[in-house]
């Protein structure tokens, strides 16, 4: 007998941060996300997880919501599980008459992949992903000591925002605290113009880069960048599909791409890209529903890169730390600088009922 979709739902959430999160594109006092659970009528879970990214000028909170109760309404996934059309989910098994942003895609598609896992008892691969730590910008020696706390458990490449003023100095106080063994990684988030990136890059280029992400806006300018510095460029906003990794080789702008599932539009999208540039999977500040779909991204990107000889990255899926709270009873675990996954099936995660409705919004 067929199983059948006994329900959908699309609950829109938030995480308050420890502490502020401040970077060049602005300042977050919470992250505000949509989970997307669907159940069968044997009480198989599959869970999904939209992350708006309105501060880059994406979908906002609403248009996602508004999406994925439409996608409910439409009886599209019905029609998919009553039909035995589970599987590896890519877009192309979504009516196309839906129109959906890129976090609205991602959610859908990632619950389809965990249903179908679960469903078929698949259980996480159980290696653990290499982490970058995200320290959050603010004055030199605040990040410096958040650095320390990072290295003492164990993360050995590091990830500074800059953009919002002493870029220089926080770089020259990270350095100083974690040692010269310590990968780091900058982030402007193409705030700054090629003139502010080529003279930032001048100054910090001594002190041992191992990549700025998005330093400027355009392909063109860094393009041009890529000329003028040492320092391997990696796209994050210029970044959305294969096609713009394919063009980003033309112009030789960047090296490097870090991937976020709510940005590309879901994991097969994301290994599309890993086939034309080296990847690392990161986070848009998700959930524990996207930080499990993120490493399970991760874990294929490793991969892929063995084969195709490019050296090994760190992910930056280490944000859970940045939450005061979750919404998860078992979700990932940073141990050692790694995201450990949960022991399956599927994702893993497991929502805890109270902590949802207290973040509910």
């Amino acid at each position: 007998m067929s199983l059948r979709l006994a329900s959908v739902e699309v609950i829109p959430y938030a995480l308050p941060f420890r502490e502020p999160y401040v970077t060049a594109r602005g300042t977050l006092a919470r992250r505000e996300m949509v989970l997307l659970r669907l159940r069968t009528d044997d009480g198989t879970v599959g869970l999904g997880e939209a992350v708006p990214l309105s501060l880059r000028g994406g979908a906002t909170l609403a248009q996602v919501v508004r999406e994925l109760e439409e996608v409910r309404e439409s009886g599209a996934l019905e029609l998919l599980i009553e039909t035995d059309g589970l599987g590896y989910a890519t877009r192309s098994m979504i009516d196309p008459r839906l129109v959906l942003s890129m976090p609205s895609q991602s959610a859908v598609l990632t619950a389809l992949d965990d249903l179908h896992a679960r469903l078929c008892e698949e259980r996480t691969v159980p290696s653990a992903v290499a982490c970058n730590a995200t320290l959050v910008a603010g004055e030199p020696a605040a990040v410096a000591e958040d650095a320390r706390r990072w290295a003492a458990e164990g993360f050995e490449t590091f990830k500074l925002k800059l953009g919002t003023g002493e870029d220089l100095a926080q770089v020259r106080a990270v350095r100083d605290a974690v040692g010269p063994d310590a990968k780091l990684r900058v982030d402007a988030n193409a705030a700054w113009s090629l003139e502010q990136a080529t003279r930032v890059l001048g100054e910090i280029e001594p002190l041992g880069i191992e990549l700025v992400e998005q330093p400027v806006a355009t392909m063109e300018d860094a393009a041009t960048l890529a000329t003028l510095t040492s320092i391997p460029l990696a796209g994050d906003e210029s970044i959305a599909g294969r096609e713009d990794a394919e063009r980003a080789v033309r112009l030789g702008a960047f090296e490097a791409t870090g991937i976020k599932l709510s940005k590309v539009g879901g994991y097969a999208a994301g290994l599309e890209i890993c086939e034309v540039l080296p990847a690392y999977a990161s986070s848009a500040l998700d959930g524990p529903v996207g930080i499990a779909a993120g490493a399970a991204l991760a874990r294929a990107l490793d991969a892929e890169g063995r084969v195709l000889g490019w050296p090994p990255m760190a992910h930056g899926l280490a944000t859970q730390r940045l939450f005061a709270s979750t919404i998860a009873s078992v979700e990932c675990e940073l141990r050692g600088g790694r995201l450990h996954p949960p022991p399956g099936p599927g994702l893993g995660v497991e929502i805890d009922e109270d902590a949802l409705d207290a973040h509910r919004l």
